[in-house]
């Protein structure tokens, strides 16, 4: 009864009781032009064995950290999740994806989300976090309408260092609205330059992804400081948000928003979401801060209890004048981060994170050793980098999946000459020193 919830006893018992003689008249006020005749052209029933067998063999087509060693980043990180993740948020408490409507009544839910948002300043350096976004894409552009709102200015300056799919929903974000959006164009070493010959008296924030979509750590002080200069803020954007455990913590760099993804945080892959945003900003800018937020007080017989506040920022109530289209968060990934950050603890993230370092530096030792390969970029990374190859991306990567390696990502159908034939590869905790020995023995078709 699970999977065919109606019997036809059932389904007659319902039309007897609205009046109507068989399920074809609910659909009367269908033209006939759109209505199907015929049965549905599927197969015949299987068992439920032959079902599961089948969706093996489907499964099996696809590539997985399981059948590969995966040297795929670009936004979403390969990263080992402990297993005692999967039956604490499969307990009845926890299981939701959406927020509780009445929210006082789900006190086991708003203190997993405080406790999200102090792990989220903790790990930015602000004050004060929202109870998390979509992704990071829409994180980001919620920052710069954050931003916008704050400095009531319309021109933004986005470095071409920011992931480009992030990128594009800025652009979405901000193409209905009297706006600018201006590109700062990276340097030889990877980084953002030239930002200061943008900035003028109408700039609204710059955006700096840290690390860049290529892997190189940004200067995030210096841009900073030149952002404070005009009056604008500085938005710093975290697609790999393990990097917060080991690189300064933006906020105490100088950042006024820092959004991002925090996928990484014991949240699956899969296939690209769903996934986690984040959003952080200093105390003063808290009533321009979109999302929910839950915070912490007593209840009448002083007893420690949360609730969801500042509420009246949501569209709900203030409608046209909303903060934003957010009313809900991401509960079931950020119950998965925070399970993920309590098990870890700061020491054991950190650890973690200088893992993920240690591999990435020994992979560019040996692409240094390769007469084939070139580091393109000089800039110091966390565990992505950029390889040019000596023939054609397309190829190294093919040579690279023939060795059981899903290699990194081709940067030359991004269509920008200085990415010609170069691969973004990233390195984690699941890729073995003998994995990455492979990988670039492949990248350079020395195994030929």
């Amino acid at each position: 009864m699970r999977y065919i919830p109606h019997t036809e006893a059932e389904i007659q018992q319902m039309l007897d009781t609205i009046g109507a003689q068989s399920v074809a008249e609910l659909f009367r006020m269908i033209p006939e032009k759109f209505r199907l005749e015929r049965r549905l052209d599927l197969p015949p029933a299987l068992s439920e064995q032959e079902v599961l067998r089948k969706l093996h063999e489907f499964a099996s087509k696809n590539a997985s950290t399981i059948a590969y060693d995966w040297f795929l980043g670009a936004g979403v990180y390969p990263h080992f999740i402990p297993s005692i993740l999967a039956p604490l948020i499969s307990r009845a408490e926890f299981l939701t994806a959406y927020t509780p409507y009445q929210p006082e009544f789900a006190q086991g839910t708003l203190q997993a989300i405080f406790e999200w948002q102090t792990m989220i300043c903790d790990l930015t350096g602000l004050e004060v976090s929202n109870a998390s976004l979509y992704d990071g894409a829409s994180a980001t552009a919620e920052a710069v309408l954050m931003a916008m709102r704050v400095t009531q200015r319309s021109k933004v300056i986005v470095t071409d260092g920011l992931h480009p799919h992030y990128a594009q929903v800025v652009h979405t974000y901000l193409q209905g609205l009297d706006s600018t959006i201006s590109v700062a164009k990276l340097g030889n070493t990877g980084q953002a330059q030239n930002i200061e010959t943008l900035l003028d008296s109408q700039t609204a924030c710059i955006v700096i992804q840290q690390p860049n979509f290529l892997g190189c750590v940004e200067e995030i002080e210096k841009i900073a400081a030149l952002a404070h200069q005009h009056g604008a803020l500085l938005v710093v954007c975290v697609s790999e948000a393990l990097s917060m455990a080991l690189l300064a913590p933006p906020g105490e760099l100088g950042a006024d928003i820092v959004c991002g993804e925090a996928q990484s945080f014991g949240v699956p892959m899969s296939f690209g979401g769903p996934h986690l945003g984040f959003l952080a900003t200093q105390k003063n800018f808290l009533r321009q801060l979109p999302g929910r937020i839950c915070g912490q007080t007593v209840d009448a017989d002083g007893r420690r209890g949360f609730v969801l506040t500042l509420s009246t920022r949501e569209q709900h109530i203030r409608r046209e004048k909303a903060t934003s289209n957010i009313c809900t968060n991401q509960g079931l990934c950020l119950m998965m981060a925070t399970i993920y950050l309590s098990l870890l603890g700061r020491a054991g993230l950190r650890k973690l994170a200088e893992l993920n370092l240690a591999k990435a530096e020994y992979a560019k030792a040996r692409v240094r050793q390769s007469s084939r390969l070139e580091l393109v970029y000089s800039a110091p990374t966390f565990n992505e980098f950029v390889v040019r190859v000596a023939d054609s991306s397309h190829s190294a990567l093919e040579r690279a999946r023939q060795v059981g390696c899903l290699g990194g990502l081709d940067l030359s159908t991004y269509g920008k000459s200085e990415w010609t034939n170069s691969v973004l590869v990233c390195t984690t905790e699941l890729v073995s020193r003998e994995a990455i020995d492979r990988l670039i023995t492949a990248l350079a078709g020395e195994n030929q």
